[in-house]
């Protein structure tokens, strides 16, 4: 706690000798303000009054000797000052967090709120899981749920409105958002989710144990989300083919419904499939071993510091890899890349 105070007060008061009350309120109000492109969005943003933003800005920069916002037209947008604050202002508040976070855990994590941003497949599956598993555990925790692809993830926890992505990646993902983008960020490999093929049920390969994509070159194919269509490709791809693309979808219900009426074949994560009963007329088979996505977890780096991050990253942990009481392997290198898998607990 003495050094996150004494490395809050050296970032602050060396840059603003004479302020030495400098208020992280503020700070969030500046970032709010960028995040939004106006005051009113910054208060909605943050649950306050328009009138209490303006306060604060006004306060701020009576106290900086600066002007931290300039109207443009109807609009605002951050002075050089502003910009200023608004690029330092999540490695502050995280540090805050951070002690608060510790402060919180002496008193039994009573109090506290995490904000986590995953894919669809995981909001019928591994969230509701979650909530069960911290109102359990740590029913001080109360969770905040957006849903976002892993591009849109990642970035939410690079500008502070999230505190944990949940995401996955394919391998030989060419615009893997865990490489260039996610750089100082924190991601670590939680577990797999297998990849399955989905076909119409009176489809010749409907019975094998394990499908060999080659079988069907010449099908029609249903393709998913961006990402799930970019290892589409690169899937048939090893197989010697290129898949023809009939039907385009990001919901992974109407993917078995266009399968059950026959109108093509097509792949699904095995969370996609038991998020919901099964159409009649489809049938699930295996693809060979080794054809998954890996599921990740993206923070800011020192989030983890956070007791209630760190229980809920714990949580997730423990519930995707399916161990018994297993945290989540070593933080990232700093965004070079999700580390490997933690070895599952057998319970």
């Amino acid at each position: 706690m003495r050094h996150i105070t004494e490395s809050y007060d050296w970032r602050v008061t060396d840059v603003l000798e004479d302020d030495p009350g400098f208020d992280a309120r503020e700070l969030r109000v500046v970032k709010a303000v960028a995040d939004a492109g106006s005051i009113t969005g910054a208060a909605l943003a943050l649950g306050y009054s328009q009138p209490a933003v303006s306060q604060q800005l006004k306060r701020l920069e009576q106290r900086l000797g600066v002007a931290v916002v300039e109207r443009v037209g109807r609009s605002v947008r951050l002075t050089d000052a502003g910009r200023v604050l608004a690029r330092h202002a999540p490695a502050v508040t995280t540090a805050l967090d951070a002690a608060a976070g510790e402060l919180a855990e002496l008193r039994g994590l009573r109090a506290a709120r995490v904000r986590l941003v995953a894919f669809p497949s995981a909001s019928p599956t591994i969230v509701p899981r979650l909530l069960a598993d911290l109102a359990l555990r740590h029913p001080g925790i109360s969770l905040t749920y957006v849903e976002a692809e892993p591009p849109e993830a990642v970035e939410a926890v690079r500008e502070d409105r999230t505190d944990i992505a949940l995401t996955f990646s394919y391998p030989g993902d060419r615009d893997d958002p865990h490489g260039s983008s996610a750089r100082g960020l924190s991601v670590t490999t939680v577990g797999a989710d297998e990849l399955l093929a989905v076909l119409p049920a009176g489809h010749p390969a409907a019975t094998a144990g394990a499908l060999d994509v080659a079988v069907l070159a010449g099908e029609d194919w249903i393709a998913g989300c961006p990402r799930c269509r970019g290892h589409l490709l690169e899937l048939c791809g090893r197989a010697g083919f290129a898949p023809r693309i009939a039907f385009e979808t990001d919901n992974f219900v109407a993917v078995e419904g266009l399968v059950a009426q026959g109108i093509g074949v097509a792949t699904l994560p095995r969370m996609a499939v038991e998020s919901f009963p099964q159409l009649p007329g489809v049938a699930i088979v295996p693809l060979p071993a080794g054809e998954q996505r890996r599921i990740h977890t993206v923070t800011a780096r020192g989030a983890d510091r956070v007791p209630a991050v760190r229980a809920t990253l714990d949580a997730l942990a423990r519930l995707i890899s399916g161990g018994a009481d297993e945290r989540p392997a070593a933080a990232s290198r700093d965004g070079a890349g999700p580390t490997p898998p933690p070895r599952p607990t057998k319970l």
